[in-house]
């Protein structure tokens, strides 16, 4: 087994705190004494979250001719999930600690009691872990609906629709960013697994004889989109599953995983779904879920290679990857290596006082930026401690207005890597900076 990087061993303890110190993510319900597994994204949190999901969507949807986009309800009927094998099959084994009487997954505590250190627990049951609600004024079995625990079946039970509306073909992709929801019984390590969450997935449709090629296709497309948003390769791996671990539906599955404080786990799984959904949908609904080929004169059912990511646990990932401690003339400093696209802001405007001639420059020269990138605006405090204010939050560059810019309409860009200062007319600056992130 490929053993994950040692990393610090209060990376973790030290992301969260900078995340709720600098505005990305707190408890929700905080005032309240927190509910447990759930987080509010705040002011730099949901600009981080949404630039995620925007370059999940441009390299999945926007920058593709063979993926469409699709934004299901979240609330369902106990008919959709009978049919997917929800109300089955989407169970963890559940113990009780006899010692503590703490609530476990079996198959994650390896024996030990985290809380007590006990061996002694209950047998494992199943713990269905849906959602279940009421839909409507009358409460019954009649109004019985679930809150969504993964995005995938709004996706399967609108095929027919979009096949009809878009003309599409296999091969081809139903794309979706949204809320899922999980009742999952041991919530961890901050944001990574929790009961609400927001996912990232694609059901691409394929030919059955073309599946094996699109299930490596897809694996590769997705480890690599990883990469080019800044992720080491040192911290990334394939794991493919083996037969016994696989999910009822599955015919082949690896993961992405990421190498996070506790160790490698998942970070995407890329999934062969056969076609049991739209089979399985097909048969309890009566509608026919196939593709016909006018081509060949043949009707079939499309095999399924899936895709799914965690929008929130890829943002946790970015964070982590991105923290790093380091020195500059001689003053340490804590800086967010993120790439340009994922960052909360892309440039600061940082007059260097707050005198009234700055001032009005400065708003001049932000105004001229903020069509085109995330700016922040920031008069407070000594141009040192702003400079770290935004390397900890990761803002690519700084640009500084001081009382030269009042003579040469010149402004200090400053790299937030490299720390390097060039001077660039306001007139060039929108070009300096396009030019440098590809925006």
């Amino acid at each position: 087994m490929e053993t994950a990087p040692a990393p610090d061993p209060d990376l973790l303890d030290k992301v969260t705190n900078l995340a709720k110190r600098r505005g990305f993510i707190f408890q929700s319900a905080e005032i309240y004494g927190g509910f447990r597994s759930t987080y509010d994204y705040g002011p730099l949190g949901v600009n981080m979250l949404r630039n995620v999901k925007q370059a999940w969507w441009r390299s999945m949807v926007q920058t593709r001719s063979d993926i469409v986009g699709l934004d299901a309800a979240i609330l369902g009927p106990p008919a959709v999930w009978a049919a997917s094998g929800h109300l089955e099959t989407f169970t963890d084994p559940l113990v009780d600690c006899r010692k503590c009487k703490e609530r476990w997954r079996a198959d994650k505590i390896d024996g030990i009691c985290p809380n007590c250190g006990s061996d002694q627990f209950t047998e494992p049951r199943a713990f269905n872990l849906m959602f279940k609600t009421q839909a409507g004024p009358v409460e019954g079995d009649g109004a019985t609906a679930y809150l969504r625990p993964e995005t995938a079946q709004g996706m399967f039970t609108n095929f027919a629709n979009v096949l009809a509306t878009t003309r599409k073909k296999p091969p081809f992709g139903i794309a979706q960013i949204g809320k899922s929801f999980r009742n999952e019984i041991t919530p961890q390590n901050f944001v990574f697994r929790t009961r609400e969450f927001e996912q990232m997935e694609m059901e691409y449709f394929v030919p059955p004889a073309e599946a094996e090629q699109w299930y490596r296709y897809w694996i590769q497309v997705r480890y690599d989109w990883y990469l080019d948003l800044g992720i080491p390769e040192a911290l990334l791996r394939l794991h493919e599953h083996d037969a016994a671990d696989l999910s009822h539906y599955s015919r082949g599955t690896t993961d992405v995983e990421f190498a996070y404080p506790w160790g490698w786990d998942e970070l995407e799984g890329v999934a062969n779904r056969g076609d049991y959904d739209l089979t399985q949908h097909s048969s309890a609904s009566g509608t026919r879920l196939e593709y016909f080929d006018q081509a060949s004169n043949e009707r079939y059912t499309p095999y399924v290679i899936e895709p799914a990511a965690g929008a929130t646990r890829a943002m946790m990932a970015f964070l982590l990857a991105a923290y790093h401690e380091d020195e500059v003339e001689g003053e340490s400093r804590t800086v967010l290596r993120l790439d340009w696209r994922l960052a909360p802001y892309q440039v600061a405007v940082l007059p260097l006082s707050k005198k009234p001639e700055l001032e009005g420059v400065s708003r001049e020269v932000l105004s001229r930026l903020q069509p085109h990138f995330m700016c922040d605006y920031d008069v407070t405090q000594s141009i040192g401690r702003r400079y770290r204010r935004q390397d900890e939050v990761g803002t690519p560059y700084c640009v500084t207005v001081d009382f030269t810019t009042l003579e040469d309409r010149a402004v200090t860009v400053r790299d937030r890597d490299t720390t390097e200062q060039v001077r660039v007319a306001i007139d060039d600056l929108r070009a300096y900076l396009v030019e440098r992130t590809g925006a």
